[in-house]
């Protein structure tokens, strides 16, 4: 059998050798490609959010950091009771005027005194919209504040349990007699003078006073 040259040996060790760095170099790639898996994020798709019936979008389950948290408490009825309206009963009506008599040219300043003898609190409407002031002499009606009112308003107040309130802003009394048909005119009749007696009644939030005031006019 004929002896190879020591140069067929060298080439053969290198083709070997070559092969054997290939077939490493084949395992190697495959062994990465396996772990570190780079077209996951391509291959695998991603959750989108889904359509409710409505059409509306809603988010996809993605964890919610508070999800295990307790809803912060909302006040009940309980907690925030609400102030009923005030009744006949509990609440007294009087009138209030900054004088007793007045002497000529002396305007009377007409208010009214509210105190409420309920148990609890209660709301009433203190607005001009629910404000009468009647001045009388005996039978005969001399003047009412809303004959000629302009701009009347609603305005809700809390009366509470057991107190006395005043109303600030007066309605004041021009001593002449009044009616709606004429409000605009200048010469209105003039309220008789010189000791007459004339009785200031009210009324306000549907209650009306029990008593009158009395005044007198010079």
């Amino acid at each position: 059998m004929p002896r190879h040259s020591a140069a067929v040996y060298r080439r053969r060790r290198l083709v070997l050798l070559v092969a054997l760095i290939l077939f490493l170099a084949v395992i190697g790639i495959s062994v990465w490609l396996l772990v570190a898996r780079p077209w996951a994020s391509a291959a695998e798709p991603t959750p989108s959010p889904t359509v409710s019936e409505s059409g509306t979008p809603e988010p996809s389950s993605t964890p919610d950091p508070t999800a295990g948290e307790s809803p912060s408490p909302e006040p009940t009825g309980e907690e925030t009771p609400g102030i009923v309206a005030c009744e006949a009963r509990d609440v007294e009506v009087s009138a209030v005027t900054d004088a007793d008599s007045y002497q000529s040219g002396v305007l009377p300043k007409l208010s009214i005194s509210l105190t409420n003898r309920g148990a609890a609190d209660c709301a009433i409407d203190v607005g001009s919209t629910t404000q009468v002031f009647t001045v009388s002499s005996g039978s005969d009606v001399w003047w009412r504040s809303t004959d000629c009112q302009e701009n009347p308003s609603s305005m809700i107040a809390t009366l509470a349990a057991g107190a006395t309130v005043t109303s600030k802003v007066p309605v004041v009394w021009d001593r002449t007699r009044s009616s709606v048909e004429t409000c605009e005119q200048e010469n209105r009749p003039r309220a008789p003078g010189g000791g007459s007696s004339y009785h200031v009644s009210v009324e306000i939030g549907g209650f009306k006073g029990a008593t009158t005031k009395q005044i007198l006019l010079y």
